[in-house]
């Protein structure tokens, strides 16, 4: 289904009860990726929740747009928020997964009266911070696959076929660890769009060289009153120290750390991440401010 955003087809999924009960809007990362790597989210309509996942614009099946001063964190707020309202949807729990989770605390941090609760999952405020970690992580790996990256890295080659495969070992520690993957992660992997990925991280996950590159929240995040759940997974790409960094400047707030994760505690550990998350807006809605 699309809805119309600022003169723009934004493409929707929604799941379970449309008018009975709360709604819970997940935010997919990239920037760039689909909404599909998020499906498992459906899961928390067991709980009694109304599940809206949607393509950012320029990705997935949402309207392809040239104009790359589009692509900025600002814009995704103001467009979050003209979804919100297109959609009728109300307060809204929100999701965030990667940089979806940077999206849902920058948009909190606006409008923060039509949020009943945050949840990141994989998400970060910080973004030389998370950068530093991913470096950290990086020089962990086997000697010869650091070697191919850093070797094509200082000739500008992001995409010979050496070092793509060498980017891949990456990705199976720190971004899913499951094997095979499952379709949906490989689909939105594999339909990145390019110009927004590009314009705003970088040709990689550990390269962020686009315009979220110096973005860092932290000295507002003390600002944030409504509860907030930070997940993430022990081999997450966007480290504990990471969603740490975010709980320390949010009064109430929680880290949640998943031990046999990654990127995607969804999938990785998916019934225990959706127990913990459906429970955590559970005591929300009933008034328990702590899960």
């Amino acid at each position: 289904m699309f809805v119309q955003v600022e003169g723009n087809r934004i493409f929707y999924r929604s799941f379970g009860p449309e008018r009975d009960g709360p709604t819970l809007l997940g935010l997919h990362g990239g920037p760039g990726a689909t909404h599909d790597y998020l499906t498992p989210l459906e899961d928390l309509t067991r709980y009694g929740y109304r599940v809206v996942l949607y393509d950012a614009l320029g990705c997935g099946e949402s309207e392809r747009v040239t104009d790359a001063s589009l692509f900025t964190l600002s814009q995704d707020v103001r467009r979050l928020e003209g979804v919100r309202q297109a959609l009728g949807l109300g307060r809204v729990h929100l999701l965030g997964s990667s940089y979806g989770g940077l999206l849902a605390l920058a948009y909190a941090l606006e409008h923060p009266e039509n949020l009943r609760s945050v949840v990141t999952t994989g998400g970060l405020a910080n973004v030389p911070l998370a950068s530093s970690e991913m470096e950290r992580l990086k020089s962990e790996l086997p000697p010869e696959t650091l070697a191919t990256l850093r070797s094509h890295e200082a000739k500008g080659e992001f995409q010979h076929p050496d070092y793509l495969r060498a980017v891949e070992v990456f990705y199976r520690r720190h971004v899913c660890r499951l094997d095979p993957w499952p379709e949906p992660v490989t689909y939105s992997l594999t339909h990145l769009s390019l110009p927004v990925y590009e314009t705003m991280n970088g040709p990689n996950e550990f390269t962020i060289v686009g315009n979220i590159r110096d973005i860092d929240l932290t000295p507002r995040l003390h600002e944030l009153d409504l509860p907030l759940l930070v997940t993430t997974g022990r081999y997450d790409e966007v480290t504990p120290k990471v969603g740490q960094a975010i709980v320390d400047r949010v009064p109430g707030s929680r880290l949640w750390v998943l031990p046999n994760s990654s990127h995607m505690g969804f999938w990785e550990e998916r019934s225990t991440y959706m127990a913990g998350v459906g429970e955590f807006l559970r005591s929300v809605d009933q008034g328990r401010r702590e899960p």
